[in-house]
């Protein structure tokens, strides 16, 4: 069986090199041919942890090609995959599915009789039979299927997501989708993965949900958070109390700056957009959008506040600038909202991610970077710690308090130890527990 997966975002990259893994024959295309030219050569684009060690050995087994020949593609392919991106739309929030439309054209145009064609891109609730309308437009008459494969794939682990997922929906509605998709995926019945098939809709729907429940838990911690400082809890307890029941999990239950990334902003925003086009207004997934970017200003005024009343010309170290670790994405990460705030009120910011700088450099201009997160500490007022990456975890907090001209510490993923911050002669202040002043 031949794929050609349309788009090399990070999605279609990832599934597609992961299916050659499996042993299926799989072209990738981009409009990119810079980007092609690079991924032939075994260069990645992105930072995902294994991504260039699978790529690497399926291109010299010759299972994965790259290119920027769609038609010959789509021509060669049994079933091929959507899967270019979808931004929210300015104005309304909704997804923006230009993309997709243009694909499905393109791929109307070149595929061959009986083609199954796939949407893994992140699309609202009709775009299935949206992208089915349009390729019967182009090809009157053509024999071929549609069908929904959502992935739920998380940046820094996409690859263990892909080969040991929870589960894998599909939405399929004739015989020949339904088979194509269960033979993609056989070697996973080895490992017993729940595989639902579903309809178009229920498969579109089911990414959104899963997406903005999620959302809502790290939303709802946050919140939690916030009054066991108020009442000296510690909100890492109480998420371990909570997470030990069954019906709750501890996952997403870690309180920090507010959620970030690809996922989870855009697709609660379209999501809810959604709902308030069919009338069925998402109440908790608005309050939750309303209260994360909230979240992400907070953590700036606390940042303000521990400089004290003069605020200008102070300066302050920001450890982390990547939405969460192991990827060097900084999509509506709350370093992009923290850093400008800061330097809006004449404070001067150091940062170092160790590898965020390349994507984050042209989005914050004035910042100033560091090789490594010592060097972030010299003669900063606070140090903040705003992305849990673990080489942060073990840093010799005496080095740093050497180093510093301020006392004050903010940890905004709780990697440290109150007690061992304190201990080095720093005051520490965690997210939903009590703040910790050195003697």
């Amino acid at each position: 069986m031949r794929i050609a997966m349309i788009g090399t975002g990070y999605v279609g990259l990832v599934s597609g090199v992961c299916f050659s893994e499996f042993g299926f024959d799989v072209t990738c295309v981009d409009i990119d041919a810079a980007k092609i030219e690079r991924l032939n050569a075994g260069e990645v684009p992105i930072y995902e942890p294994g991504l260039d060690a699978l790529i690497e050995r399926n291109l010299e087994e010759k299972r994965l090609s790259f290119t920027t020949d769609l038609d010959a593609a789509v021509a060669a392919a049994d079933v091929v995959f959507i899967a270019v991106g979808t931004p929210s739309r300015r104005g309304d929030g909704e997804a923006d599915l230009t993309y997709v439309f243009a694909a499905a054209r393109q791929v109307a145009r070149a595929m061959r009789p009986g083609t199954v064609v796939v949407i893994k891109s992140t699309v609202v609730v009709g775009t299935c039979r949206k992208v089915a309308e349009i390729i019967r437009e182009e090809r009157p008459g053509v024999d071929f299927s549609i069908a929904s494969n959502p992935e739920f794939l998380r940046e820094g682990s996409a690859i263990e997501d892909f080969m040991r997922p929870d589960r894998v929906v599909t939405g399929a509605e004739d015989e020949r989708a339904e088979n194509a998709l269960r033979r993609l995926y056989r070697p996973l019945y080895l490992r017993e993965t729940p595989i639902l098939v579903t309809s178009l809709e229920n498969a579109e729907l089911t990414k959104y949900a899963a997406n903005a429940f999620l959302a809502l838990k790290i939303t709802f911690i946050n919140e939690i958070a916030n009054l066991c400082e108020k009442v000296g809890a510690d909100v890492q307890k109480v998420a371990s109390g909570i997470g030990l029941d069954n019906r709750i999990g501890g996952k997403f239950l870690h309180a920090g700056p507010g959620f970030g990334g690809s996922c989870f902003p855009k697709d609660t925003t379209a999501l809810a957009a959604t709902g308030q086009r069919h009338g069925a207004p998402l109440r908790l997934v608005e309050t939750t959008i309303e209260v994360n970017e909230a979240r992400k200003r907070d953590m700036a005024d606390r940042v303000l506040a521990a400089l004290g009343p003069q605020v200008a010309g102070k300066r302050v170290g920001i450890l982390g600038i990547a939405f969460k670790p192991n990827t060097d994405d900084v999509r509506d990460a709350p370093s992009l909202v923290i850093v400008p705030a800061l330097q809006a009120a004449g404070v001067e910011v150091v940062a170092h991610d160790p590898e965020a700088r390349g994507q984050a450099e042209p989005l914050l201009p004035g910042l100033g970077w560091r090789d490594n997160p010592y060097d972030v500490a010299d003669g900063v007022d606070v140090l903040a710690v705003v992305t849990e990456w673990n080489a942060y975890r073990g840093l010799d907090l005496g080095e740093i308090a050497r180093r510093m001209r301020g006392r004050s510490v903010i940890d905004m993923r709780n990697i440290w130890q109150a007690g061992d911050v304190v201990a080095a002669g720093l005051d520490y202040q965690g997210i939903g527990k009590p703040a910790r002043k050195a003697n």
